[in-house]
Parts: structure tokens; C-alpha cells; sequence
């Protein structure tokens, strides 16, 4: 009877033991799914992991100081534009300080330790839409030299693309344009890498431009359709540089804003000595300037046919045509 006692009270203990195992077992399953436990997209458990969350405020590189400088260049380049046509001091003043603007916002970029890529691109692409801009006017100003501005426009765009194309494709993404090794032009490397360079190439490549946009509404030598200006004694009525009347346009032309009309509008505004003086000192830059936009567009096609070479050779190309045997 008591042996029949001692096997019951074992079998108990035993079932007891295994019913805390299997309670135990649960409780820590439920631990790792519910606490310090991850699930997967299955639904499985894994194990916790060690990385620490990232919990620095994620910059926003839209309002970086740089970049809202070029914000108010593009504001500025715009109301240029608007009064190109019949304000040519206006215009003048408002496009230099976008220029301008440009040197300053490099600097803030390493003062403020905000360089970034949108930034150079934004720098970039204002520079040649600003530049081109201008030089559509001029060609519509000086239609005898139209086909030598449209020249301007093709070689600053496709000089500039061809260069950030290479670098992109040849150096990498993490290379900016303005790294430039001495061994594939000296000269480049001095124009991106020596800010005075830098800066004196690209104002004073501008203000030939501006200096002709000025010359436009003034010199009769290079618009013989501009009214050459009378004598006082040939037209005591007529105040030189005074503003037409748009009435005296409508008698004139049919539309106020042909072509015709605007250029008698523009005649005579202002006297020619200051422009012709900024044209005569900057047309030497802006000449190097276009050498050097020639010589960008050259060095970065040979990059870029340098590379399409290395590339056939490892792809093995061109292969060899198996001939057969008749």
C-alpha cells in the first residue's frame, strides 16, 4: 500500500515539473514577441538587435543659407528680364547684383559649412540660364550678329554639360566638377581651383555682355538703326534721350512691341563713352573666357572617349567574327 502511495506522489511531482517547464518556456516566448523581442515581416521572432536609432534632426538642404542666396539670384535674374526691353539701368543694376550674388553665396557655403551638391547644380544651371537669357537679347538687338550669340549659348551649354557628364560617369558622384588634375589641363585647374581666376573670368565675361546690352541703346555704330542724335540747332523740341511716347509708336507701328518699335524706343537712351570703355576692358577675359568653355567641351570628350575605350577592352569588344569553312 505504501509503495502503490510513493509511485502516485512521483508521477504527480513529475507531471507538476513538467507543467512549470512548458509555463516557463511560454512566458519567455511571449517575452521576446511582446518585449524587448522583434518579429519579422513572416511573423517569426528575431533576435533584438544593437543598433542604436538615429535620432538627429534630419537637415533640410532647401534652406541652407547658400541655396537661399541662389533662390534671390534666380528673383533678381527675373525682374531683369522683365525690364531688359526699355530699362537698360534698371536691368543693369539688377543683373549685376544677381552676378554678384554668385561669389557670395560660395562663401557662405564654407563659412556656414553648407556645401552640398543641389547647391553647386543650382549655382550652375543659374549662371547659364541668366547668361543665355541676355544673349537672346542681343541677338535680337544686334540681328547682323545674331548667329555668332546663338554660338555663345551652344558653347556654354554643351561645354559645361559634356564636362559635369564626364566627371559624373569617369571620376564619380562624390567628385565635384571643380576638381580638375593638372595633368589633363593646367589651365583648367588654375580657373577652377584659384577663386580670384575664378571670379575675375566670370564677372567680367558678364560685363562685356552687359556692356553691350548698354551699347544697344546707345551706339549707332553698332545699330545703325538707332536715330543718330540732332543738333540742338536742328531740333530745339527734341530733348536727347528723352523717352518716346508710346502714342508717337502707335501712329509709327501697328503693334507698340514689333520689333521696330522697340528699337526706336531704345534709341538714344543714354550716351555710349561708359559702355564702350567696359567693353574695350573686358573683351580680352571674355575671349579667354570662350577659349576656355572650347577647351572644357575638348578635354572632356577625350575623358569620355578615354573611358568608352577601357570599356570595349574589358567587354571585350569588337569580336572577332568566327569565319566558316566552305
Amino acid at each position: 500500500m505504501s509503495e502503490r502511495r510513493t509511485r502516485r506522489q512521483a508521477a504527480l511531482a513529475a507531471a507538476a515539473a513538467a507543467a512549470d517547464d512548458t509555463a516557463a518556456k511560454s512566458n519567455q516566448d511571449e517575452t521576446i514577441m511582446n518585449g524587448s523581442g522583434n518579429e519579422n515581416d513572416n511573423g517569426l521572432a528575431v533576435a533584438p538587435s544593437d543598433s542604436k536609432v538615429d535620432s538627429s534632426p534630419q537637415e533640410n538642404i532647401f534652406i541652407f543659407w547658400p541655396n537661399i542666396i541662389g533662390y534671390s539670384r534666380i528673383v533678381l535674374a527675373i525682374a531683369s528680364l522683365y525690364y531688359m526691353p526699355l530699362h537698360p539701368r534698371t536691368c543693369s543694376l539688377l543683373y549685376s547684383i544677381s552676378c554678384l550674388l554668385d561669389a557670395l553665396d560660395g562663401y557662405a557655403a564654407r563659412y556656414f559649412q553648407q556645401s552640398t551638391k543641389f547647391g553647386a547644380v543650382l549655382d550652375m544651371v543659374t549662371d547659364r540660364c541668366t547668361t543665355s537669357c541676355l544673349l537672346v537679347f542681343l541677338s535680337s538687338a544686334f540681328p547682323r550678329w545674331a548667329i555668332v550669340f546663338q554660338g555663345l549659348i551652344s558653347i556654354d551649354f554643351a561645354s559645361h554639360y559634356m564636362h559635369m557628364y564626364a566627371t559624373l560617369a569617369m571620376a564619380g558622384s562624390d567628385t565635384s566638377h571643380k576638381s580638375v588634375d593638372k595633368s589633363r589641363s593646367w589651365l583648367l585647374n588654375l580657373y577652377y581651383t584659384n577663386k580670384t581666376v575664378l571670379f575675375l573670368c566670370c564677372a567680367l565675361n558678364e560685363l562685356f555682355f552687359i556692356a553691350l546690352y548698354l551699347l544697344s541703346f546707345s551706339s549707332p555704330l553698332l545699330s545703325p538703326q538707332l536715330l543718330e542724335p540732332l543738333g540742338e540747332h536742328k531740333a530745339a523740341a527734341i530733348q536727347t534721350g528723352a523717352q518716346v511716347n508710346s502714342s508717337v509708336l502707335r501712329q509709327l507701328f501697328t503693334n507698340p512691341y514689333s520689333a521696330g518699335a522697340l528699337e526706336m524706343a531704345r534709341a538714344n537712351k543714354m550716351d555710349s563713352t561708359f559702355p564702350w570703355i567696359l567693353a574695350g576692358i573686358s573683351a580680352p577675359v571674355m575671349a579667354l573666357k570662350q577659349f576656355l568653355n572650347v577647351l572644357q567641351m575638348v578635354k572632356a570628350s577625350r575623358w569620355l572617349a578615354e573611358g568608352d575605350v577601357d570599356a570595349r577592352r574589358k567587354a571585350g569588344l569588337p569580336k572577332k567574327k568566327s569565319t566558316k569553312k566552305a
